[in-house]
């Protein structure tokens, strides 16, 4: 990581002081740190073996804390290895966490040069494999384990008396066999990989939907390795704004140069395609910069139709085709559909468990003023750590994407610095917990023009200036 101990200072516009202080009170922020720690012989459980729960995995060993962390699919970094041939735009520096670097270079690990971009199955080989096979992590991993419920030791959610003197409760399947763990802190990075949004507008699943899944990939295709003849010479609509439509419209384009038949048709509910170009050589990013920079060159070519802004209303088989419907007319015949409107988080598993959830963008509800896309558009994110991630529930966390919810534009760092201030705070290390060790780069796109009036600098109360630098 580059940049570490320095400060970043708190704008307005992003969290206003009125809706902290509320937040503060509502969640009871600076209560609970001279409070003794219960159940300190029970270890510390962690949902999801990807970077931000083996991150977190890390820092607990660093403290000398026990934990354990459960992992729904059959190896560390499952979710990862869907998207494994996609090159991320962040280099290496900003996606291995530090707590986790000093346990892999102990035993001889050579980290990969700072400034090169991996692809997600090289995150997983290089990294995230080696770190969870070290001895003081791998005993305590456990693979196609699926935590069902949460809930605090004989305690539904109305109980609320000693409610916080008691362990967690983790209920698990593996293999048929049913588990149940008690925990004394729980850091839930299940992420959202694998919970897609759906095309309808309204953002609901519909059986039309449902019923054309053969035609139907939900995230980015692996169009220049397996999937390649699925898509050759196809009529294909990509649906989405976000870097998952940069990335998929790029790698079809590579497609339709060898086979011009293929038809790309790009749909997006944005007022102008513009808006999806992102910060270009703003970016301080510069592979995010660039990406946008193609888009616009292709697009400006030809290479690809642009729609929008378009709603999608409706799915239509047509003659082994689906056809489109929107609210400004339908477009016809398509052969796939490759859908990249985001992915959303699974609560499904924590209905014991009191939580404090922005009602709009899912995300932890501290969070969701600084990564509303509704109040800016750069998705420009201060460093935060275990005050803005507490939840009603004592120590219990969201971190990683699923902090964020619906919200794009996660990176690796944040996520790393969440884990570092939470394990530090539930160790009692409270001066680390409030401490921040990380700067990020910036988009390069800021504005909150369209913000509520409360969310206005004051530096520049028409809103028209930039809220994150």
């Amino acid at each position: 990581m580059t940049n570490q101990n320095k400060s970043l200072p708190m704008y307005s516009c992003c969290a206003p002081a009125d809706q902290s202080e509320t937040q503060e009170a509502t969640l009871g922020k600076g209560k609970q740190s001279n409070q003794p720690i219960h159940n300190k012989e029970l270890p510390i459980a962690i949902i999801g073996a990807g970077p931000i729960g083996l991150a977190a995995a890390a820092h607990l060993v660093e403290r000398g804390e026990r934990f354990i962390v459960f992992e729904q699919g059959p190896r560390v970094g499952h979710h990862i290895l869907k998207w494994g041939h996609i090159r991320l735009f962040s280099p290496w520096q900003y996606n291995i966490d530090q707590a986790a670097q000093k346990l892999l270079s102990k035993q001889g690990w050579q980290a990969p040069i700072p400034e090169d971009l991996p692809f997600g199955k090289e995150i997983v080989e290089l990294y995230l494999t080696p770190l969870a096979d070290l001895p003081e992590i791998k005993p305590h991993v456990h693979l196609n384990t699926t935590v069902t419920a949460v809930s605090r030791k004989r305690m539904d959610k109305m109980k609320t008396s000693n409610r916080e003197e008691q362990p967690f409760i983790l209920y698990t399947t593996s293999g048929g066999t049913s588990s149940a763990f008690e925990v004394r802190a729980v850091i839930d990075a299940t992420g959202t990989w694998g919970q897609p949004n759906p095309v309808h507008a309204g953002g609901i699943w519909t059986e039309e939907e449902r019923a054309q899944s053969d035609r139907i990939y939900y995230g980015i295709p692996d169009i220049k390795g397996g999937d390649r003849e699925r898509y050759r010479g196809k009529r294909i609509a990509v649906i989405g704004s976000g870097h998952s439509a940069l990335n998929t419209l790029l790698d079809l384009a590579t497609l339709k140069e060898a086979n011009p038949q293929t038809e790309l048709v790009w749909i997006m509910r944005k007022a102008s395609v513009e808006d999806a170009f992102g910060g270009g050589e703003n970016d301080q990013l510069a592979a995010r910069g660039e990406l946008g920079s193609r888009i616009h060159h292709l697009v400006e070519s030809g290479h690809v139709q642009v729609v929008t802004p378009f709603n999608i209303e409706r799915l239509v088989p047509q003659d082994h085709q689906v056809s489109i419907i929107g609210d400004s007319g339908a477009l016809q015949a398509f052969d796939e559909i490759i859908v990249n409107t985001g992915s959303r988080p699974d609560f499904s598993f924590l209905r014991e468990i009191r939580l404090a959830v922005d009602q709009a963008t899912e995300s932890v509800q501290f969070l969701a003023p600084l990564i509303d896309p509704n109040v800016h558009s750069c998705g420009t994110v201060r460093p935060h750590g275990e005050k803005e991630l507490r939840q009603l529930e004592k120590d219990f966390y969201i971190v990683g994407m699923k902090s964020y919810g619906r919200a794009p534009t996660f990176l690796m760092a944040t996520g790393y610095e969440q884990v570092r201030s939470i394990v530090a705070y539930l160790v009692g290390d409270v001066e680390a917990a409030e401490r921040v060790e990380l700067v990020l780069p910036e988009t390069g796109v800021c504005s909150i023009s369209n913000a509520p009036r409360n969310q206005l600098t004051p530096s520049d109360p028409s809103g028209s200036s930039s809220c994150c630098t």
